[in-house]
């Protein structure tokens, strides 16, 4: 059975390419938007893994991380990738903080994204 993957990403192009290259590597794709649309998705589906953007519309990445860790159900410890362009506002210890599994940077080396989805799918 493919694994699951929920890419949050308000950027069409960036969210379609992931969303091509993860599916060629038969992963089960399913795209949102925002933060919110993320935490709309996971009451009905379980993914094993969540690939965010910091910066979205309506619930940012870092926020969005930070509600994912308090649910008090097994969805809680749902892998998460945070992925931005502007890192530079963000340390390790800030990705640590929402309980971030992995951080990479913009422009996405997508060897490197699928390399960490498989790694956190495991």
């Amino acid at each position: 059975m493919n694994k699951k993957v929920l890419i949050a990403e308000d950027s069409s192009v960036i969210q379609n390419l992931a969303k091509k290259i993860l599916q060629f590597q038969n992963f089960d794709i399913t795209a949102v938007k925002n933060g919110k649309q993320v935490l709309d998705k996971m009451e009905g589906e379980r993914f094993d893994v969540i690939i965010m953007d910091i910066n979205m519309p309506i619930m940012d990445g870092m926020q969005c991380a930070e509600q994912i860790r308090k649910r008090d159900d097994e969805k809680a410890n749902t892998p998460i990738i945070i992925i931005s362009g502007n890192a530079r506002n963000y340390g390790q210890e800030d990705f640590d903080r929402v309980g971030a599994n992995a951080y990479l940077q913009k422009p996405l080396n997508f060897d490197e994204l699928v390399e960490k989805v498989h790694e956190l799918t495991r």
